[in-house]
């Protein structure tokens, strides 16, 4: 194993325009659990709609009540080494972009910069009516002290949500085209802790071994990409970019 990882480590070293793509995987590691995974949030709860959210005052306090509960575990989240390596690759301008379909901020708080969020982020709430944000805790924190949907504190609109796309809701077409072109433009595109199969997000892959670039996918089970792939690693995701890390310290 540890040759595969001297390969990848020679490719990102030569790479010119390297892109890394993040999906649940990588934060199951900081114990956040994937959300189709058992005790994952869609296990749990029957999901809002996007629709219901904005016609119902009963469907935003359901969203609020679940949203609530699920908020602890991105409180006390911690970026793990897996976050920490890509966070070091970014900073050291090995990394062209990261893309993630994450809302939990965790390569951010790694240092990450900047991130382009396809589901957006739980960590900020915004006013479907204003566009109005601001800091997702205190306002979930009301919300569990007050048992009510927070307002706008610039409309008055008792549409408030997290910052994240919820199920119905459309993407933000301007992250979505840049990470596109992302995928596009780069000669080196890893796909990491993604089951490579909600879209349009799987199709970011795809878009960059058409366009030729070589695709790494580290990911714990098999994926339906792995065949387009360069390299696959099936090992947890910190241990893999660690071990990617110190190969790359050796090709330098």
């Amino acid at each position: 194993m540890s040759n595969i990882f001297a390969q990848i480590a020679e490719w990102l070293a030569q790479a010119q325009h390297a892109v890394a793509f993040t999906g649940a995987g990588i934060s199951t590691e900081s114990g956040i659990p994937d959300f189709r995974s058992p005790g994952g949030v869609w296990s749990r709860f029957q999901p809002v709609l996007y629709d219901e959210f904005m016609a119902s005052a009963a469907a935003r306090q359901e969203y609020w009540r679940q949203k609530s509960l699920a908020h602890v575990e991105f409180a006390v989240a911690e970026p793990n080494a897996g976050h920490q390596v890509l966070a070091r690759w970014q900073s050291q301008a090995r990394l062209a972009g990261m893309i993630t379909q994450n809302i939990d901020g965790l390569h951010q708080l790694a240092g990450s910069d900047p991130v382009w969020e396809l589901h957006g982020t739980a960590r900020e709430i915004v006013c479907q009516d204003c566009n109005w944000r601001t800091a997702a805790g205190p306002l979930v924190e009301e919300f569990v002290a007050t048992e009510t949907v927070p307002l706008c504190q610039a409309c008055g609109s008792d549409r408030t949500k997290h910052a994240t796309i919820s199920f119905g809701q459309a993407l933000d077409q301007r992250v979505l085209e840049g990470a596109m072109t992302l995928a596009t433009d780069s000669d080196l595109f890893f796909a990491i802790g993604s089951s490579l199969v909600v879209q349009p997000a799987a199709s970011l892959p795809q878009l960059a071994a058409s366009a030729g670039g070589r695709l790494v996918i580290i990911n714990r089970e098999a994926t339906p990409l792995d065949d387009l792939a360069a390299a696959v690693v099936r090992q947890p995701i910190g241990e893999a970019l660690t071990a990617i890390d110190a190969a790359l310290a050796d090709v330098l």
